[in-house]
């Protein structure tokens, strides 16, 4: 079970963890609601979960011009 970080705005890879030992509650995910949860996080059928965050650089992009929330696909 691989745990993958991407970028929700731009799809970058961030980072990766690739342990079976790892728990929800190790990883905070017990702290979101569950709306929070179907948005932020995906499983798939091979057992890997993709956690869908916002990368330091569309952080700032969207810190500096916040009109881009207003499309789609502000940052691809």
């Amino acid at each position: 079970m691989a745990i993958n970080y991407v970028c929700r705005h731009c799809r970058a890879q961030i980072g990766r963890i690739e342990s079976a030992g790892v728990s929800e509650v190790q990883l905070g995910f017990h702290f979101l609601t569950p709306d929070e949860r179907r948005d932020i996080i995906a499983y798939d059928s091979s057992g890997d979960t993709t956690v869908r965050v916002t990368c330091d650089y569309c952080a700032e992009a969207l810190t500096n011009h916040p009109e881009l929330t207003l499309l789609n696909s502000p940052l691809q």
